[in-house]
C-alpha cells in the first residue's frame, strides 16, 4: 500500500512538473509577441514655428496581435515590395508552416536570395521557424501575425492593415542604412 501511494505522489508530482512546463512555454510565447508586437508601435507628433508659419507633423502606428480563429487564414503570400522581400505560407490545421520566400542581398535589389521554412510553427499570432537558403545557411525567422492601424492625426480614424512583423533579419538600404525589422503586408 505504501509503494502504491508513493508511485502515485511521484505520479502527480511528475504531472505538476510538465503543466508547469507547458505553462512556461505558453508565457514565454506570449511574452514574445507582446515584445514583438510594441516594437512595431510608434507615435511622432511635431510642431514647428518659423516666421508665423506653424507646420505640425503627426504620425501614429498601433499594432495588435491578430490571432485568426482558423489557424488556416494564416496562409497567403506576403511581401514588403520596397524591401525586395516576398513570404509565401501555407498553414495546416495543426499550425504547421510550410513556405518559401526571397530577399534581396543588396540595396539596389538586383541580387535576390530564395529560402525554405523549416521546422515552422504559428502559437497563437507567434510564428517561428527557420529559414534554409537555396545556396547553403540558416537563419531564425520569428515574427507575430499583426494588424497595424497607421494614425495621420489625432482625430483620424485609422488606416488598418493586416500583416506579419518579423524581427531580427538585418535588411541593407540604400547609403548603408540597415534595419532589423519588417511589415510584410498580406497581398
Amino acid at each position: 500500500m505504501k509503494k502504491l501511494n508513493r508511485i502515485g505522489f511521484t505520479g502527480i508530482i511528475g504531472l505538476f512538473v510538465i503543466n508547469a512546463g507547458i505553462a512556461l512555454s505558453q508565457e514565454t510565447s506570449a511574452q514574445r509577441t507582446r515584445v514583438i508586437v510594441a516594437s512595431f508601435n510608434k507615435k511622432k507628433h511635431e510642431v514647428r514655428e518659423k516666421k508665423g508659419i506653424r507646420v505640425e507633423k503627426y504620425k501614429e502606428i498601433r499594432s495588435e496581435p491578430a490571432i485568426l480563429k482558423n489557424i488556416r487564414d494564416y496562409s497567403g503570400s506576403y511581401e514588403a515590395p520596397e524591401l525586395g522581400l516576398s513570404l509565401d505560407l501555407h498553414v495546416d490545421g495543426n499550425g504547421i508552416v510550410t513556405g518559401k520566400g526571397y530577399e534581396a542581398v543588396d540595396a539596389d535589389q538586383r541580387v535576390f536570395r530564395g529560402f525554405a521554412l523549416k521546422n515552422a510553427r504559428i502559437d497563437g499570432a507567434l510564428l517561428t521557424g527557420t529559414k534554409v537558403y537555396e545556396r547553403g545557411g540558416t537563419e531564425p525567422l520569428e515574427g507575430v501575425f499583426i494588424n497595424k492601424t497607421s494614425f495621420e492625426s489625432p482625430t483620424d480614424k485609422g488606416q488598418t492593415t493586416f500583416g506579419l512583423g518579423v524581427i531580427g533579419h538585418t535588411v541593407l538600404l540604400d547609403g548603408g542604412v540597415t534595419i532589423d525589422k519588417v511589415f510584410y503586408q498580406r497581398k
